[in-house]
Parts: structure tokens; C-alpha cells; sequence
């Protein structure tokens, strides 16, 4: 039994989001192994997408993809397009009545292994709607697989743990990739917001916008804007006395460079996000902002529970794979860390 499954059998999470550093760090291997493994423990799992995950080649970089291999019983929801290519046998349980670009979210039960295309919905209210109905039509935990830049399928809102993939496609040195990869982690990872302060906030997270709080809890500014250019806006209030800031959407840079100038004045400043993948700034920034007396916090805080690491890039520079994972290992003792081609077999092919 491999370190990964392990975690994910240990754990209560019924849900487990799988995302990947970038394009080829193995998260369908990942994906596969684990879909495999429950096979092998008779546990019913259900499987979608928040894109497109399983096709010959990626769509992006033309570079040959593995496919998603599933196994009798399980259970998947997948665009009625994608069902005609199978070559997996399959029942038809019914359908979601959910819309994408190929076709209607279907719900099918495995019953003969093989490769199939996956292609799930791509709203976070939709996708709730799809795990609902893989578990109630008997799927003891849901996997979902996420695409290239959208690591939003990592929600808390969608998944109870989070599993990260990461690997030599990253590119740069074997201390590149582990420098990057814990550079995200950090993002991914703030801690959860106080409970008196989600409280205060819970209406911003609810409604959407921002909000902004003033050392005594009141309420300076509040409304459903956009919040990815709302720089601008906040500027306005530079010169009042400011404790709080909740953002329902995403940070980018022009906002961050508002945020952090405030905080030089306002040690103590707290900024509330929905979760991390809603920030788009560096991990240096967040240390600098903490540097300067300020709390970054998430809503809904990021469950990580494991990492996996592929050593092999088809763009070259690869590592040697038992270095590699045991470097991965030193440096995230906090995880389970695992290559699982690399445990399950010893070499690589």
C-alpha cells in the first residue's frame, strides 16, 4: 500500500482534490494510482473533472498524455461526448441535467476497466451538485482532477484534503522545483481565519466584493465589486484608521500593492481571502506583509494532505527518482510525500 493511499484511507476526507504544479508532474499518474489502489481495497470511488483530463495528447504542449484508467464499479461523471470514445465498458445511471461545451454531465458506472476522457463540469456550484449525486449513487469518496491553471478545483468549498503533484517539468534545478513547489504550498496553506473575525467578515464571503473594518470592528466599506481591480477604490481610504480587509475573490497586484503600503502603518492590519488559491502574488509577499505586522488568513482554510513527485520532465532535465524523493521528503516533513511509480515498482520503465 502506498504512502499516498495510506493517507487518503487515514483521513475522514470524502472528497480529495488532485492538482498539479503545472502541466506533466504526474497528477493523472497520481489520479490512476489511486483509483487502482481502491480498487484493490473494494472501495467504490467516484471520479470527475473540473476540465478536460484523460485525452490522447495535451491539449496545450501536444505532448502524450496517460489516460484515466477506471476500474468495475466505479463511478463517474463525465460530458455525454466523452462516453462515445470510452474505452472503458459502462451503464448509464442517468444524467445531471448540468450543460459544458460537450454535452451534458453524465453519470455512469464502470463495468469493465479501460481508459476513458473526463470531462466534468467547470463551475465550483456545480461541481458541489456532481459529488452530491457520485455519492449518493454509492461512492464512498470522490476524486476530483483539475486542469492546467485552475487550481480553484482545490476549494475547500469542493474538496475535504488536496493532494499536489509537482515535478521536473517545472523546469530549473532539483532545488528549483522544491523552492517553487514550496512556494505554492505556502500560498495554498494560510491558516484559517479566527472565528470572532470570520464572523465579522462572513457577509463580504457570502455576497461576494470586499469589505473593509476599522480597529473597533466597525464597518468602514462594504460592497459586491469586482475585486481583482479594487486597488483603486480602497486608495480612497488610506488616511482612516484600517484592521481589517475581506476579499471574496482574487488578489492580484495592483490590490496586494494597496494592502501592503496600508500595513506599513497598521501593524496588526489582517487580510481575509476566500482560501489560497485566490491569491495571485508571490509567497514573498506574504512574508513581507507578515514582516511588517500584518495576518493573512483564509475563509475557508486548504486541507493538504499529500504530495506527489514526478521526476522525469518530457521537455528533459530529468532528476534520479530515489534522490529526488528523498529530497522531496526532507523538505515537506509535514506531508506524505510519495512517487508512486517509483514505490510501487522500484525503477522507472
Amino acid at each position: 500500500m502506498s504512502e499516498i493511499w495510506q493517507v487518503i484511507t487515514r483521513t475522514d476526507a470524502r472528497t480529495v482534490s488532485f492538482m498539479g504544479m503545472t502541466k506533466n508532474t504526474g497528477k493523472t499518474v497520481a489520479l490512476n494510482h489511486v483509483l487502482a489502489q481502491a480498487a484493490k481495497a473494494d472501495c467504490a470511488m467516484g471520479v470527475t473533472s473540473i476540465g478536460r483530463d484523460g485525452e490522447d495528447r495535451d491539449q496545450v504542449f501536444q505532448v502524450p498524455k496517460p489516460p484515466v484508467r477506471v476500474w468495475p464499479g466505479t463511478l463517474v461523471a463525465t460530458a455525454r461526448a466523452t462516453l462515445d470514445r470510452a474505452k472503458a465498458r459502462t451503464r448509464l445511471l442517468g444524467g445531471t441535467g448540468i450543460a459544458s461545451p460537450m454535452g451534458e454531465i453524465m453519470l455512469v458506472q464502470v463495468l469493465q476497466q479501460g481508459d476513458m476522457e473526463i470531462a466534468g463540469a467547470s463551475r465550483s456550484s456545480d461541481q458541489l451538485l456532481v459529488t452530491g449525486m457520485l455519492q449518493r449513487c454509492g461512492a464512498q469518496r470522490v476524486v476530483l482532477d483539475g486542469a492546467l491553471g485552475r487550481s480553484q478545483h482545490a476549494a475547500p468549498a469542493l474538496a475535504d484534503g488536496v493532494i499536489l503533484s509537482t515535478g521536473a517539468a517545472i523546469g530549473g534545478g532539483m532545488d528549483d522545483v522544491l523552492r517553487k513547489t514550496r512556494d505554492r504550498l505556502a500560498l495554498l496553506c494560510i491558516p484559517a481565519v479566527p472565528e470572532t473575525t470570520r464572523q465579522r467578515c462572513a457577509d463580504v464571503f457570502m455576497n461576494g466584493g470586499v469589505g473593509v473594518w476599522g480597529p473597533q470592528g466597525e464597518k468602514v466599506f462594504s460592497a459586491p465589486i469586482a475585486t481583482l481591480n479594487a486597488g483603486q477604490l480602497l486608495e480612497r481610504y488610506s488616511s482612516m484608521p484600517v484592521a481589517l480587509v475581506a476579499v471574496s475573490g482574487a488578489v492580484g497586484r495592483s490590490l496586494w500593492r494597496v494592502l501592503q503600503s496600508w500595513v506599513q502603518c497598521r501593524p496588526g492590519l489582517a487580510l481575509v481571502v476566500a482560501d489560497g488559491t485566490r491569491l495571485f502574488v508571490e509567497a514573498s509577499d506574504i512574508e513581507r506583509f507578515v514582516r511588517s505586522g500584518g495576518q493573512v488568513y483564509a475563509y475557508r482554510a486548504i486541507r493538504m494532505i499529500g504530495l506527489t513527485v514526478n521526476p522525469f520532465s518530457p521537455y528533459g532535465g530529468s532528476f534520479d527518482p530515489a534522490e529526488f524523493l528523498q529530497a522531496a521528503r526532507q523538505a515537506n516533513p509535514q506531508l506524505a510525500v510519495s512517487d508512486v511509480i517509483f514505490e510501487s515498482q522500484g525503477v522507472y520503465a
